[in-house]
């Protein structure tokens, strides 16, 4: 049976899950998430808490991005994104946690205090966009000798680090003078797995609160 991946592709978390699929060459199943039926009431029998992507194999049952890759791994291991390695898996996740807590849960709090729905809007956002800042900071350094966030390949981590540096720039504006930074974000973005994903977000970057680029990305 084949897998149904539950998404919407303009979601940050939801091109992370994909882009370890099309990594690993694995084909599923679109079930979009675009508040349409049927498909929009069984994503709410399988998953109440109503957060997406979910991954469905057969009767399994796999909600939040990084689980759906950590599964994914262990189905598919020939191309791996978590090391076996135990020393460089625990890195791995742990810079995946960086990304998701780090560069994309302030990120997304921005959009929601620009829209209302996030009190920290209170103070213009001053709070998360230093959170961001030192978030850029530590990672230009981090990139300055690297190609890939953890190791010598592309991993779970890159997976995570995809999406959020591309709306975290969106939202506030990487410096220019972390060209460390910049330049892992430029690799990520050209990575081909990423690029697909970015591809099929491309139709619904209008729906972007703070408006998408038009001319990069």
């Amino acid at each position: 049976m084949a897998y149904g991946l539950y998404l919407h592709p303009l979601s940050s978390y939801c091109q992370k899950a994909e882009t370890a699929f099309y990594e690993k060459g694995l084909t599923f199943e679109t079930r979009m998430l675009d508040g349409s039926e049927p498909v929009a009431g069984e994503f709410a029998r399988l998953w109440p808490i109503g957060r997406f992507p979910i991954l469905t194999d057969g009767d399994r049952l796999i909600f939040e991005a990084t689980s759906i890759i950590d599964y994914l791994d262990m189905r598919h291991p020939q191309t791996r994104l978590i090391s076996e390695d135990p020393d460089v898996a625990v890195e791995t996740r742990m810079w995946d946690r960086f990304f998701d807590n780090y560069i994309n849960t302030p990120q997304q709090r921005l959009v929601f205090a620009a829209v209302g729905r996030d009190s920290d809007g209170v103070d213009g956002g001053a709070t998360l966009r230093a959170s961001l800042e030192t978030a850029y900071a530590v990672l230009d350094k981090r990139m300055a000798s690297r190609e890939w966030v953890v190791g010598d390949r592309f991993s779970l981590a890159d997976c995570a680090a995809a999406p959020a540096l591309l709306y975290a720039d969106w939202t506030h504006p990487i410096p220019e003078h972390h060209r460390d930074l910049w330049a892992y974000r430029s690799r990520l973005i050209a990575r081909p797995s990423y690029a697909r994903a970015l591809d099929e977000a491309r139709p619904f970057r209008h729906y972007f609160p703070l408006g998408a680029p038009t001319d990069r990305d």
